[in-house]
C-alpha cells in the first residue's frame, strides 16, 4: 500500500474565443523561437499508439476550421470524441493503435486520448498523454467503495504564452482539482506504470485499487 498527500494547482487557460488561433500555434511549433516552444516540438510526431492515417486527419479537421482559437477547436475535438466514441473495457487493449480505435469508435480513456493527440498532432501541434487518478466519485444513490477506481488518461496541449493546457475527452471536461497528474510522455508507452518480463508459471495477472480522497 502506497499513500500521498498531494496539492493540485490549475494553471491559467487561454480564452476560448480570444486565444491564438491553431495555425498560429502551428506556425510557432514549425519554427521554435525559444526554449519552450522548441521542448514541445517533440510532442508534435507521431508514435506507434498514435501514428495518423487518412481516417484520423479527417476526423481532425472537422474541428479544426480556418483561423479558428486553438482552444475552440480542442474543445470541439474532446466534445466530439466523447459523444462519438462508446467506454468499453474490452474494445481494446495496451497496445490498440490510434486507427483502430477509431474504426472501433469504442475502447477506454486510453484510447480517448490517443485519438485526441493523434488529431491534434496531425494538425502539426503539440499534444502529450497525461497519466493520473481522479477524485473517487461513487454513483447517484450509492456508497463511495474504497479503492474502487484505477488510474485514469487525458491529453494536453501546447499554447504560446501559456504552456500546457489539460483536456479529457473521456469526461469531456477541462481537468482541475479532481484530476491528479503522475506522469505524462508521448503516449501510454512512456508512461507505463509497469513495464517488463516476468519469467515463470504459465499465467499471471495485476490486481490496482486506487481512491482519492479530498483533504
Amino acid at each position: 500500500m502506497a499513500e500521498s498527500t498531494v496539492v493540485v494547482e490549475r494553471g491559467p487557460e487561454p480564452e476560448a474565443d480570444a486565444g491564438p488561433s491553431w495555425e498560429c500555434v502551428r506556425d510557432a511549433i514549425e519554427v521554435p523561437r525559444d526554449g519552450a516552444a522548441l521542448d514541445a516540438v517533440q510532442y508534435a510526431f507521431d508514435t506507434a499508439l498514435t501514428t495518423a492515417n487518412a481516417s484520423v486527419v479527417a476526423y481532425a479537421r472537422a474541428s479544426f476550421a480556418r483561423e479558428r482559437p486553438l482552444f475552440a477547436c480542442i474543445r470541439d475535438l474532446t466534445a466530439r470524441i466523447h459523444r462519438d466514441f462508446t467506454y468499453d473495457g474490452e474494445a481494446t487493449d495496451t497496445g490498440t493503435t490510434v486507427a483502430r480505435a477509431l474504426e472501433l469508435r469504442a475502447g477506454v480513456c486510453q484510447d480517448f486520448a490517443h485519438v485526441a493527440i493523434a488529431c491534434t498532432r496531425a494538425m502539426g501541434l503539440a499534444a502529450r498523454y497525461v497519466s493520473g487518478y481522479l477524485l473517487t466519485k461513487p454513483p447517484p444513490g450509492k456508497e463511495r467503495l474504497i479503492g474502487a477506481d484505477a488510474s485514469h488518461a487525458w491529453f494536453a496541449v501546447w499554447f504560446p504564452s501559456y504552456g500546457w493546457v489539460d483536456f479529457d475527452p473521456t469526461n469531456d471536461v477541462l481537468p482541475n482539482g479532481e484530476h491528479i497528474t503522475t506522469a505524462w510522455g508521448r503516449d501510454f508507452a512512456d508512461v507505463s506504470p509497469i513495464h517488463g518480463i516476468v519469467t515463470g508459471g504459465s499465467a499471471h495477472e495485476i490486481e490496482v485499487a486506487v481512491d482519492v480522497i479530498p483533504s
